[in-house]
């Protein structure tokens, strides 16, 4: 049989080492951004200076911080230390703690965050969803009115598995679990989880002062409708005026983006102003209830209190753990949205690892779980921010308040909490995404609407937990049933295109090219065979007597970036079946992780060398020069 031998040919001949595989797989697995690149060509001192900056990165822009930056970050810690105030207030009521702990939450951890923290945008404190989603964990073990001590304690050691398991998964650089948490959930999620939250404030903007503890539709429904006795227009009257004063400075920053301050102040004139209504007209006697006393001082040590004995140990790491992962991907994703905008890139793995610090400090300093919200963030963003530095000086905003002025929001009503949490609220719930999502992705959609259906009729976790099923099952699908296709010659060129999307694009006579575009792994070994029978089936049986019978078919393997055993197995059984019926098998364009175990497991040399090619040009030009030699060597005969 004759060959040719002036074409370039693939190399099979290069081999790696078992421990050189193992070190490049690792590599792309754990280090894809290659963070220490450039540290082999530096002496070891160095080395130990630059992954010290590598972890700390102040260290890193804290040296070149200038007066410019300092006026930048000060104002820009002003402005969200002003939405820090109300918003933790207003959170920490929503997971049922006393509010001053909300406060503790915004003053310990950005100190912490901004230490260790990469994004220079990214504004530290807690958030409704996680708050929620800890509260609705929790208080199926216990509630705040039946043992208030022990249900804080247990909100604390929440947020020291989660900081634990947030700096693990960082050092260990497995930041592509979170991954798992795709964006139609996260959508979903947090929508569902913003309509509940918004139905739930009706207890403040009513002036309740009983409620269910469950946080799904009907149950929050019923227990509006149950205690609809304790109704207080007063309160709705108020609650309505705040609504109205809060959605017009949204409604102005929309505008008149450069008024973001505003909005930004909005929440936190409410409350002031809010209070001093209450105090002047003594609400609490007139059903206006209010928030109650705020202890004067900074953060008390918490260490001692965590909870790791019996089954509250299992409750504060399941808490900690499913708040911890919704936390992650929220705070990462908004960190590199705001980053993108400036043109920077930040570490989602050093974000997990400066998570997970601030958290750990957190729950040894009264705190419960934090993160980077959008909203504050994107004040900060807003405001200026240079660096890490506004998240100080907000905390040292917060610590001011925490020593003088706590006392004074004891007269902030309920009901402008409220207001505050559903104004806040009305943004996540991403009407114009759900719409975008039917439009390009069905499936993204009904992953979305679980989630968000899963929230709103049952429980927070019941809703994460079909979302995240359906997406794995998805990607299980994907990984099962790998896509093939059918290439063609597109005329007057040596591209080789799929035919069904080039409808210009021709068959070669007596050639079927087809691309694999995914690994070949034992789920999709037995899948990919029967696809390459069926299309070799199809192909034989709409050809019509005139054309040339089918002699070749090339496995275009460009797309094939790994193949296991059972793969290898079926490109075998392939290969046999097909020269059974006179027709052979021609490879092109495989990678070196694939060529070596082909080469390895002997399929080359089964299949022949000459018969593995860089392009289908050089396939088919082979096969024809192969056919020309042997219809040569017939008429010589």
């Amino acid at each position: 049989m004759g060959t040719i031998t002036n074409h370039p040919k693939v190399n099979l001949t290069q081999t790696r080492t078992y421990c050189e595989t193992l070190k490049s797989d690792l590599k792309e697995t754990f280090f894809p951004d290659n963070p220490f690149g450039g540290f082999k060509s530096l002496p070891p001192g160095r080395r130990v200076w630059y992954g010290l900056k590598y972890y700390v990165p102040i260290l890193e822009w804290g040296p070149k911080y200038t007066l410019a930056y300092f006026r930048s970050d000060l104002l820009a810690g002003l402005t969200i230390a002003s939405l820090a105030i109300p918003q933790g207030i207003s959170y920490a009521r929503l997971a049922g703690l006393p509010p001053i702990i909300g406060l503790y939450s915004s003053f310990v951890p950005p100190l912490i965050y901004a230490v260790f923290g990469s994004s220079k945008n990214l504004a530290v404190g807690t958030v409704a969803a996680a708050s929620l989603l800890l509260a609705s964990i929790i208080e199926n073990d216990v509630t705040y009115a039946e043992n208030p001590e022990l249900y804080v304690n247990i909100f604390f050691t929440a947020a020291f598995f989660t900081g634990v398991m947030q700096a693990v998964l960082g050092f260990l650089r497995l930041g592509i679990l979170v991954d798992f948490l795709s964006r139609s959930t996260i959508t979903g999620f947090m929508g569902g989880t913003a309509s509940i939250i918004i139905l739930q404030q009706l207890k403040g903007m009513l002036g309740m002062t009983h409620f269910t503890t469950k946080t799904n539709l009907i149950s929050v429904l019923h227990a509006i409708f149950h205690y609809r006795h304790e109704w207080r227009w007063e309160s709705f009257v108020l609650g309505i005026c705040f609504l109205v004063f809060l959605l017009l400075a949204k409604h102005l920053k929309e505008k008149m983006p450069k008024l973001f301050w505003v909005s930004a102040i909005a929440p936190l004139l409410v409350v002031i102003l809010g209070g001093l209504f209450a105090f002047l007209v003594k609400g609490e006697e007139h059903g206006i209830p209010i928030v109650g006393e705020l202890k004067k001082g900074i953060n008390p040590l918490s260490i001692a209190h965590l909870t790791f004995k019996g089954k509250h140990l299992s409750v504060a790491l399941k808490a900690g753990v499913l708040s911890g992962f919704l936390a992650l991907a929220e705070g990462i994703a908004v960190g590199r949205s705001l980053a993108l905008l400036k043109d920077e890139q930040i570490d989602g793995n050093k974000e997990m690892i400066a998570y997970g610090l601030m958290n750990v400090a957190g729950s040894f300093t009264s705190c419960y779980l934090t993160t980077g919200p959008f909203s504050k963030s994107a004040v900060n963003y807003h405001a200026g921010c240079k660096t890490q530095m506004s998240n100080v000086f907000m905390s040292i905003c917060i610590m001011l308040v925490l020593l003088f002025l706590a006392p004074l929001f004891k007269y902030t009503p309920l009901v402008a909490l409220s207001a505050i949490i559903i104004v806040a609220m009305i943004g996540l719930i991403e009407i114009h995404e759900y719409k975008r999502l039917y439009k390009v992705d069905k499936f993204d959609f009904i992953v979305c609407m679980a989630a968000f259906i899963g929230v709103v009729m049952f429980t927070m976790v019941i809703g994460l937990s079909v979302s995240v099923g359906l997406s794995l099952i998805r990607a299980l699908i994907y990984v099962a049933r790998p896509a093939t296709c059918k290439l063609g010659n597109i005329p007057g060129t040596d591209i080789y295109l799929e035919m069904k999307q080039y409808t210009d694009a021709c068959d070669v006579p007596g050639v079927l090219v087809l691309q694999l575009t995914s690994p070949i792994y034992f789920a999709s070994a037995g899948y990919l065979r029967e696809r390459i029978s069926r299309w070799v089936h199809d192909e034989q049986n709409k050809r019509d007597k005139s054309e040339a019978d089918l002699q070749l078919v090339i496995l275009e393997f460009g797309g094939v970036t790994a193949i296991d055993n059972s793969g290898i197995g079926m490109l075998f059984e392939v290969r046999k079946n097909l020269e059974k019926q006179g027709i052979k098998v021609a490879i092109t364009n495989p990678r070196q992780e694939v060529a070596e175990k082909l080469v390895a497991a002997k399929f080359v040399e089964s299949l022949g060398e000459e018969w593995i090619f860089l392009s289908i040009k050089e396939a088919i030009a082979a096969w024809l020069f192969t056919l020309h030699e042997a219809i040569n060597k017939e008429v010589q005969v």
